[in-house]
């Protein structure tokens, strides 16, 4: 039988370290910093932190700050974080070369972002512009067009010009 790690309350957690994209690295190995299972920040801080770590190349870690927000957040928000940690998911696939997956989440993503109260202003999160990126990015992985990373930046919150 395969020993899993797990905490204190016997979920499953995996402490080896990990690549830039979240693969799993061998154990010892220097690896980017991990998000802590029990972050806790404001709904601004978690945007902030998140969005750092998109600029910064770090999808898979600014996955783990929204999956936070969404697990720990309020129950009437938990689709607005839910689909931008699976915004973040699809990102990640891009980087890694997953175009099915980035495909599956990206347009995951933006059927729960579209699903959310239109009248939703919550956080100032950009939902019209991230559905609309997010289509662009699917039409270019049909079209076989290689991201840059600097494409795989989106602005989670609108700009205010």
């Amino acid at each position: 039988m395969i020993s899993r790690d797990r905490d204190a309350a016997g979920r499953a957690r995996n402490d080896r370290p990990r690549d830039r994209l979240g693969r799993p690295l061998p154990p010892g190995s220097a690896g980017v910093a991990r998000i802590p299972d029990d972050l806790e920040l404001t709904p601004q801080q978690t945007l902030t932190f998140a969005q750092q770590l998109l600029d910064d190349g770090l999808a898979f870690n600014a996955h783990e700050v929204l999956e936070a927000a969404w697990k720990n957040g309020p129950v009437a928000e938990r689709m607005l974080w839910q689909g931008l940690a699976q915004y973040a998911v699809g990102l990640t696939h891009i980087q890694r070369g997953n175009t099915k997956g980035a495909t599956t989440l990206l347009r995951r993503a933006c059927e729960r972002l579209g699903a959310y109260p239109a009248n939703a202003q919550q956080h100032d999160v950009d939902r019209v512009g991230l559905i609309s990126y997010a289509e662009q990015l699917l039409d270019a992985i049909d079209g076989g067009v290689q991201l840059t990373d600097e494409q795989l930046r989106p602005r989670l919150r609108r700009t205010t010009d």
